[in-house]
């Protein structure tokens, strides 16, 4: 169970540090200064998207901390056997990263106004992130192919379970992507689609987060991290 306290707790720092770039503790009415023009209540809803997406990231958070905790008490019990992880994981691995620094880059020409560098961004994105889904759905068949399947063991039934619901919120990225590319094609300016880019960077950048967790749990290393950690503490 401490390992899905410290989850959390990396969870609720990430949380508040990027809430705390939104401005959202910012106190308005003790603000000086004279307010100019009709305020732009298009605008005012950009908190509210914000505001909306820390929620959803704090519920996927706690949905794979959840599953993170079940992965270690399950597997103290005798009838686990740990599966091969596919080497195709590095490549999908790197795949998503580099989807990751894709929507970052695209993030940083909607701040210098370059729709071309914006729209291979996002392109760059979503190709990259296809294709972490095409290998994720390979190293299926690679496992399934050796005799790993879904009801031959619990790590096995583990493995397809947070693969899956990892690839599944890609896809909802993906969605979300496809909406800010039609805008980044579409007639309005490179501002009108600032919002749904930073969203989507945030969004990967926490995916890619929790796939690297979910990694480490499949080749061993936060086991070996955990029994470390109990070996200092003891």
């Amino acid at each position: 169970m401490s390992v899905v306290v410290m989850f959390f707790a990396i969870i609720a720092a990430l949380a508040g540090w990027w809430l705390a770039r939104q401005r959202l503790t910012v106190k308005p009415w003790l603000e000086q200064g004279v307010i100019e023009g009709v305020p732009d209540f298009g605008a005012s809803r950009d908190p509210a998207k914000r505001v909306g997406l820390g929620f959803l990231l704090a519920v996927v958070g706690s949905l794979f901390a959840l599953l993170t905790g079940a992965y270690f008490m399950r597997r103290e019990l005798g009838d686990w056997q740990p599966l091969p992880v596919p080497p195709i994981l590095w490549f999908n691995t790197a795949m998503l990263l580099l989807s990751s620094i894709a929507l970052e880059w695209a993030q940083r020409a909607v701040r210098r106004g370059s729709r071309t560098q914006l729209r291979l961004g996002l392109a760059a994105a979503a190709v990259f992130a296809v294709t972490f889904l095409a290998g994720q759905l390979l190293a299926w068949g690679e496992l399934a192919a050796s005799g790993y399947v879904v009801d031959g063991n619990p790590s096995n039934s583990f493995f397809y379970l947070v693969t899956g619901l990892h690839g599944l919120h890609i896809l909802g990225g993906l969605a979300a992507l496809g909406w800010a590319s039609v805008k980044a094609w579409g007639r309005g300016g490179v501002e009108s689609v600032r919002l749904n880019v930073e969203l989507c960077a945030t969004y990967w950048l926490f995916m890619l987060f929790v796939w690297m967790v979910l990694f480490s749990l499949l080749a061993g290393w936060a086991s070996d991290f955990v029994a470390f950690c109990q070996q200092l503490l003891s």
